[in-house]
């Protein structure tokens, strides 16, 4: 076959030189549509591609005005280019990318550090996609331990394990229950008591509790669970029974708040009962999703039968993960910030997005509608219900009335025993200044006039109404 056609061969349809061809047609792009659920025939331009695409996201609503989600949805330019370098970046070859690798270990030694770690060389770790990844990890390697503390005790693997927990944890605790064959013991809510209590903890463990889950801080609240008391309770348990409990800490959010804002609180290494803790860098590690973290004190507390060696394009690689191949994009990009900011540039930035959430469930409490569970004085986070006296709306009506303000404010309703109480919550994130702060409570006072004239709350189905999962 010719390489080249000759010019009897070519195609001499016209093509750009017709300005009504292709992307400069502003008639058949206005009126004709790709398919949305098959792919289209042929290729279309880049711009009008991207401009399909980028039409259709303008329907999102504004990260920035999201004051349901966790996830950093502020990052300077220097760290947006930095990571865009590294979009292509697999973290899984990391003899052909062995600077990325070494910016993981390296993140890895610094959160040793920063969470107390007695021997800090000592710490195993890695990065995950989040911190349900590296809850799933830091479970499996929970399970393995009891496995082998109790092989000889049940030979034949017919006991079932059991994890304890407040009901208060994050869902994916539920599902790595659900997925690793382990009974989920929940503390329940008791008055205003929202998360884990210590001693009950204790006295739902026994002989196949593969361990106890304090979470810092709780996804509900704000708040964080009293991890040195759950630890000193498990330590009672042991006296009495020779139970030995270890106790992961769920620090998705806290773990990276604790350590600059509340450094006298004693919740992570220091206690010898905390065997494992993990966070998300995407939350206030201050990355863009999604990079979690999960360390380990020491190897006797990550079974070694875990840790795959692969021999992948070339090279000898330990791996502990339930995926394989990600970028590396946020892993520089959490190095990057750590880099960028230190010990003390964190603490300005977590101290800053602290005062904003206090001062702005103060405001909100001045309005008088409403009643603060929390005040934002742990995690950047409160809830907050209607007053007493309110009968004419309920949260639900204040989540979907200030909404059409570009507010996402999430409406729930509280799990046992508390399910009589609905809460609005509020995250405060890098970015979300003290104007914009200002806005939303113009915004919500703006509102109340007319919720104030309904003659009942609007809302029916109040568990679908939210769209909320914690």
């Amino acid at each position: 076959m010719p390489l080249h056609r000759g010019p009897e061969e070519r195609d001499e349809r016209p093509r750009s030189m017709n300005p009504f061809f292709g992307e400069a047609n502003p008639v058949v792009e206005m009126t004709e549509a790709p398919p949305r659920h098959r792919l289209p025939t042929g290729p279309m331009p880049p711009a009008t591609a991207c401009q399909l695409v980028h039409d259709e996201l303008m329907l999102d609503g504004n990260a920035r005005l999201n004051l349901a989600t966790f996830v950093t949805t502020w990052m300077e330019a220097e760290a947006r280019s930095l990571m865009a370098e590294c979009n292509d970046k697999n973290m899984i070859d990391k003899d052909e990318y062995p600077r990325t690798a070494e910016l993981e270990r390296r993140c890895v030694a610094m959160l040793a550090h920063l969470w107390n770690a007695p021997d800090p060389q000592s710490v195993v770790g890695c990065s995950t996609t989040g911190s349900s990844e590296a809850c799933m990890l830091a479970g499996m390697a929970l399970k393995r331990r009891w496995a082998r503390r109790n092989a000889d005790r049940y030979p034949s693997g017919d006991a079932r394990p059991n994890l304890v927990m407040g009901v208060n944890v994050q869902v994916c605790w539920e599902k790595f229950c659900t997925f690793w064959e382990v009974e989920a013991r929940q503390v329940p809510m008791e008055g205003d008591r929202f998360h884990l209590d210590p001693q009950a903890a204790a006295e739902l463990c026994d002989e196949n509790t593969i361990g106890v889950v304090g979470i810092l801080g709780s996804t509900f609240d704000g708040s964080y669970e009293p991890i040195a008391e759950l630890c000193a309770a498990l330590d009672g348990l042991q006296e009495r029974t020779g139970l030995d409990i270890p106790v992961h800490v769920d620090g998705a959010s806290g773990a990276m708040v604790a350590p600059f804002l509340d450094e006298d609180l004693v919740w992570d290494f220091r206690l010898p009962r905390v065997a494992s803790i993990n966070t998300s860098g995407h939350k206030y590690g201050l990355v863009y999703p999604g990079v979690g973290w999960a360390l380990w004190r020491d190897r006797n507390a990550l079974p070694e039968e875990l840790v795959f060696r692969v021999s992948y394009l070339g090279g000898d690689m330990p791996t502990f993960a339930l995926n394989f191949s990600r970028p590396g994009a946020q892993v520089v990009g959490q190095y990057y910030t750590f880099l960028r900011l230190g010990r003390e540039g964190y603490r300005a930035v977590q101290q800053t997005t602290r005062n904003v959430a206090r001062g702005l469930a103060e405001r909100v409490e001045a309005l008088g509608d409403f009643r603060l569970l929390t005040r934002g004085d742990e995690l950047p986070v409160f809830a907050f219900t209607t007053a007493p006296g309110v009968r004419a709306y309920d949260v639900f009506d204040v989540s979907r009335r200030i909404r059409q303000h570009g507010w996402l404010v999430p409406a729930y309703t509280f799990p046992a025993n508390r399910q009589d109480l609905s809460v609005l919550r509020i995250v405060c994130r890098n970015g979300f200044s003290t104007d914009l702060a200002d806005l939303f409570v113009e915004d919500l006072a703006r509102l109340l006039p007319d919720l104030r004239r309904q003659p009942r709350p609007m809302t029916r189905d109040k568990q679908a109404a939210t769209g909320f999962h914690h």
